[in-house]
């Protein structure tokens, strides 16, 4: 367990309201305030924008706030963000422009709303000790609900597939509801043996759920859904708090990161564990990027391009304790406890060698936009010569080739280029680069 958090499952009650959120996470204050570094660099004349210490290819770009409560959980659908505002019900927000999101609507703002996920013109809300809500959306200034579903525990988490609802009913394990009249919703299987279920996902016919106090990754069949059946177990360090499935393997937020490969239902299988900074509360993955909720430490980027190497490539630590986030493009919404959803813009996702690019000299442009043009060392164009490129505070954000390399999603500012060590260089030269827009 970290020092600086401890995380507390509610296993006997399953009660859990705003107060009882805030106590979920207690944080041990390491500064009485963020430390920002600010460095201002003058490369050739022209003077640099800042660089802070606290982002790294992440910059927030919109804000929406609600008191009371603060949201806990967010799906994204079309122009949509809705959130599960603990205290607040479910919120509807516009993000068709992410840079200014404002409330469309909202339903039952004075619940204790857990878990949302949206599909079609519905929205299904875990709602705390009052069960499933399914909202209809389709106007989301008026949303309106149409049907409801208690359960035997606390739903906190759901996922939906066809016309099945599948609940993470903590202490009443996983639940399965049948949504196909979204008017008379109806429970129609149950696995209770499965610890205090925090999450759940789903993919084809398997169910896959975390568990606080039994510390598990269960593999559940649901191919016969009034009958589920566990199929395979994978035990944890740490309780689990939140899980996506991606390409074969499942990412579990349970302190630190864990990366379980789940191509073998009968036998997950642990591949990777990446100890994060804070307490892993959140993840969800996108393409090659992981998004992790990490507490104190804010939004971590994590590239999962192979699962079982994932590396850092962007952070943004957001003021208050970060939780599960909902990812669209290039903008990841984050929950972020007391200071509300927090729209962060990710730029940062890799540079890439154009394919046919031409190989110039060593005689690089000082001043790019868009492309940066890099040949080999020397006359002997070697196809293996690579570079770094450094940020203004001397961090590696990417790996550069020969020939033309995109950095259009790079932010503008200063930035350095250094040949990788080589046997015959050992002395190794930086040079400077600004990137515009």
């Amino acid at each position: 367990m970290k020092d600086n958090l401890l995380f507390l499952s509610q296993a006997v009650s399953g009660w859990w309201s705003a107060a009882g959120v805030r106590k979920v996470v207690i944080q041990k204050q390491e500064d009485a305030l963020k430390r920002a570094k600010v460095l201002v660099l003058a490369v050739l004349a022209i003077p640099v924008s800042v660089c802070l210490a606290d982002s790294l290819n992440c910059r927030l770009v919109g804000n929406y706030d609600y008191s009371p409560g603060f949201p806990i959980d967010v799906a994204v659908a079309d122009t949509c963000a809705y959130i599960a505002w603990a205290d607040g019900g479910l919120r509807i927000v516009s993000v068709a422009d992410p840079h200014n999101p404002y409330e469309l609507g909202h339903f039952g703002s004075s619940t204790t709303a857990l878990g949302v996920v949206v599909r079609d013109s519905f929205a299904y809300v875990a709602n705390h000790s009052d069960g499933i809500s399914i909202v209809n959306v389709a106007d989301p200034r008026n949303p309106t609900q149409v049907g409801s579903c208690g359960t035997a525990g606390v739903p906190a988490r759901v996922a939906v597939q066809d016309t099945l609802l599948y609940v993470a009913d903590r202490n009443a394990g996983l639940r399965i509801i049948n949504v196909a009249d979204p008017a008379h919703p109806t429970e129609i299987g149950y696995c209770d043996t499965l610890g205090i279920v925090n999450d759940v996902a789903v993919a084809g016919d398997f169910a896959y759920v975390v568990s606080g106090l039994g510390n598990d990754l269960w593999v559940v069949n649901v191919a016969d859904p009034p009958s589920p059946l566990p199929v395979g177990r994978c035990p944890l360090p740490n309780g689990g708090e939140a899980l996506t499935v991606s390409g074969g393997y499942a990412y579990v937020a349970a302190s630190d990161l864990y990366v379980i490969d789940i191509s073998n239902p009968a036998s997950p299988t642990l591949v990777k564990s990446y100890a994060t900074p804070g307490y892993c509360l959140g993840v969800t993955v996108a393409g090659d990027f992981a998004y992790i909720g990490d507490a104190s430490y804010g939004l971590r980027v994590l590239n999962v391009s192979d699962p079982q190497a994932p590396q850092e490539v962007g952070y943004y630590n957001t003021p208050g304790m970060a939780g599960n986030a909902a990812v669209a493009g290039e903008y990841i919404y984050q929950a972020d406890d007391a200071s509300g959803l927090q729209v962060i813009q990710f730029y940062g996702a890799g540079v890439e060698e154009a394919p046919g690019a031409e190989v110039r000299t060593r005689n690089v442009a000082t001043i790019v936009r868009g492309v940066l043009v890099l040949g080999a060392a020397d006359s002997r164009q070697n196809t293996a010569y690579r570079a770094d490129l450094l940020n203004a505070t001397g961090r590696r954000i990417a790996v550069l080739h020969s020939g033309a390399n995109d950095v259009s999603r790079l932010g503008p500012g200063a930035y350095f280029w250094r040949e990788q060590p080589r046997l015959d260089r050992l002395a190794q030269t930086a040079h400077a680069v600004v990137i515009i827009r």
